[in-house]
């Protein structure tokens, strides 16, 4: 059942019923409103935690107006204006003689306006220079380590002096003195809060503030969404412009925007009225008159004048909005019963009672004077986002109904799709399969079929038992490696590699050939997710060939081979692998083939095809016994692999 349904049900309830469910509803709705006051009041008297008490300095030696006396912190001047002569407050600390290696710090949490932070007679801090920390909104923290040449053992004076420019009274709350790792995490925790999270809200402000005059350009029958973009642009701008402390070509232009909070409370009630039902009227313009006022005194006069008339202007007329609104939205829930009126109202109590708790603390009847009001206005555009967003989703719920028909044609469609497109998936599967049996076929012709003419060959003759059984493991072995090149190793040539390294050490131990392997960077070689079977076997068959060269014709006693991944010229990750033996090596010939052995020249021309079939690059070098080229002696052969592996086989034809 809609709102509509449950208005019309209730015109046809009698009179006392009607009467009686009303009232029903608004003690409902203030006993939630009354629950949220308590919990915001239960939140607000919660105390951060704060640094060890051992380093808190409360105990002063305050010099105001030329009268010195003992203070406690926290404390509130009665001052509105000392800029010449601010209150000073003097009071010492201990650093204990075992502390000299640690750094210390000055904690300041709270204050109002600016402070300047003196230790032993030397200036460490003074927050005029953050224009972030001079708003009389913020609670900005402020933190500065001591050098460690001001610091002695034993007694050392601090002093702080509290500038006051308004509009409300000076304030400075207690101060720490101590390790900063004991400090710090205080100050971060204050700065996440009262720093990073306003500066998060005024943006999520600019953003909604952008969304909302997009909806008021393409809806212009609906005036609320440019109000309220309007306020959401005026907030924006309080939260990011910067104090002035002196007159600048931009200080009356900071002035009247820092100063405009009486225009945006305006704007919002504005927002408030029309989303309720509300009609603008001639007399709406009222609303407007303390903003105006207090823009006119920032254009015409001076900082003074305008902080003064904040008090009296700025103040009371967001109190006043706040409770007009309070009041229109609970008629405006009680009437529509919606999600949207509900959150609204919610968010509205939730400001008034941070702005009652603001007020107390500016009257020092509250007593830490921290200012919620201004981080509390993020409750409204949560309210507001979580309405409009509820309104967006009725919408959209209309909208289903028309679609109904399209869901349908589109879900007959994609049953046409999905049939089309196994088709083609088991055509590409079936022409897969057919790829790799024709692989496998030819890598058993090549590998083990030679090996089993062989063995037939050496069976024929009648005395090549010795030769057979040579025969024999040799295809054992090649069918192995062709077993072993069809398992999924996630692109990872490493396990392949792993593989390959037991099967060279059985080779090499019955020759007394150490094989001495180095993996020259942590990673190995990179993973190829587009590595095939057939890419794995052509690699390790060129190793193979390389290691099986070393033993049968360098007669080598050392085997290396290094592994790692190099940068190319382009920037992409190459994987190298390099077999290098310490025997005697041979000449090649100008076209990179073995001089005087044709079958150790086919042997080098099948390396490189197989090299060029996977898109690797084989570098090939070999110093003969006698020779001085270079800082090693034997045959190396480097392995290059691609970035990328080719998807055909057959790249070298």
């Amino acid at each position: 059942m809609n709102d509509h349904d449950e208005d019309a049900t209730a015109e046809q309830l009698p009179a006392r019923e009607r009467r009686r469910l009303q009232t029903s509803r608004l003690v409902q709705y203030l006993l939630l409103q009354a629950l949220i006051v308590a919990a915001c009041i239960f939140a607000l008297r919660q105390s951060l935690p704060g640094p060890p008490a051992q380093y808190q300095v409360t105990a002063f030696q305050l010099t105001e107006a030329g009268v010195e006396r003992a203070v406690t912190l926290p404390y509130f001047s009665p001052l509105r204006n000392a800029m010449n002569d601010p209150p000073r407050f003097t009071g010492h600390f201990v650093r204990a003689a075992g502390e000299a290696a640690r750094a210390w710090s000055v904690f300041v949490p709270r204050f109002t306006n600016g402070v300047e932070v003196t230790v032993n007679g030397v200036v460490i801090l003074d927050s005029r220079r953050d224009p972030v920390a001079n708003r009389p909104d913020r609670n900005t923290p402020q933190i500065a380590v001591i050098p460690a040449s001001v610091l002695h053992d034993g007694a050392n004076e601090v002093s702080v002096r509290l500038f006051i420019w308004g509009p409300i009274s000076g304030f400075l709350d207690r101060i720490w003195v101590g390790p900063d790792e004991l400090l710090r995490p205080s100050y971060n925790l204050r700065t996440l809060i009262f720093v990073t999270l306003p500066v998060v809200f005024s943006s999520w402000q600019a953003i909604l503030a952008v969304i909302l005059g997009i909806m008021w350009v393409m809806r212009r029958h609906e005036p609320a969404y440019g109000v309220l973009a309007a306020a959401m642009a005026v907030g924006v701008g309080q939260a990011f412009l910067q104090t002035p402390m002196g007159e600048t070509p931009f200080s009356r232009l900071n002035v009247i925007l820092i100063s405009s909070a009486p225009i945006e409370s305006g704007l919002v009630l504005t927002f408030a009225l029309l989303f309720s039902g509300w009609k603008w009227h001639r007399y709406g313009w009222i609303i407007f008159i303390p903003g105006a006022l207090l823009a006119l005194a920032g254009l015409f006069g001076n900082q003074t004048m305008v902080r003064a008339l904040f008090l009296y202007l700025a103040v009371p007329m967001v109190g006043v909005s706040l409770l007009i609104m309070a009041v229109v939205t609970a008629r405006s829930m009680l009437k529509r019963r919606n999600v949207a009126s509900l959150l609204l109202g919610c968010a509205v109590t939730i400001m008034l009672t941070c702005w009652i708790v603001d007020l107390l603390s500016v009257f020092q009847m509250m007593p830490n004077r921290i200012f919620t009001a201004r981080l509390s206005y993020s409750a409204m555009l949560v309210a507001i986002g979580a309405g409009l967003t509820w309104r967006f989703a009725r919408a959209l719920n209309q909208v289903d109904g028309f679609a109904g028909r399209l869901v349908t044609q589109v879900r007959e469609a994609e049953e046409k799709l999905k049939a089309s497109f196994a088709r083609e998936e088991e055509r590409a599967r079936a022409a897969a399969l057919a790829r790799e049996r024709t692989r496998l076929m030819r890598d058993l012709h090549d590998g083990l079929g030679g090996q089993l003419v062989s063995i037939v060959a050496l069976s024929e003759r009648g005395n090549g038992s010795a030769g057979i059984g040579d025969a024999a493991r040799a295809a054992l072995k090649d069918l192995r490696l062709v077993i072993d090149s069809m398992d999924d190793i996630g692109g990872d040539l490493m396990l392949a590699l792993g593989s390959w390294r037991e099967r060279a050490m059985a080779q090499l131990r019955p020759h007394d050939i150490a094989l001495d392997w180095r993996a020259v960077t942590p990673q190995g070689l990179p993973v190829h997710p587009e590595l095939r079977p057939w890419h794995v076997i052509q690699i390790v068959r060129l190793l193979d060939e390389a290691v099986t060269n070393a033993v049968k014709h360098a007669y080598a006693r050392r085997i290396t081979v290094r592994i790692e991944t190099l940068a190319g010229a382009d920037g992409l990750d190459r994987g190298c692998i390099t077999v290098e033996d310490d025997g005697q090596g041979f000449e090649i010939t100008s076209d990179g083939a073995a001089a005087g052995a044709i079958k150790a020249a086919r042997g080098l021309r099948n390396m490189r095809s197989r090299a060029a079939r996977c898109g690797a690059e084989l570098e090939l070098s070999s110093c003969t016994q006698g020779t001085d080229q270079g800082d090693h002696q034997g045959t190396r052969v480097r392995l290059t692999l691609p970035h990328r592996f080719p998807d055909s086989d057959g790249a070298a034809g």
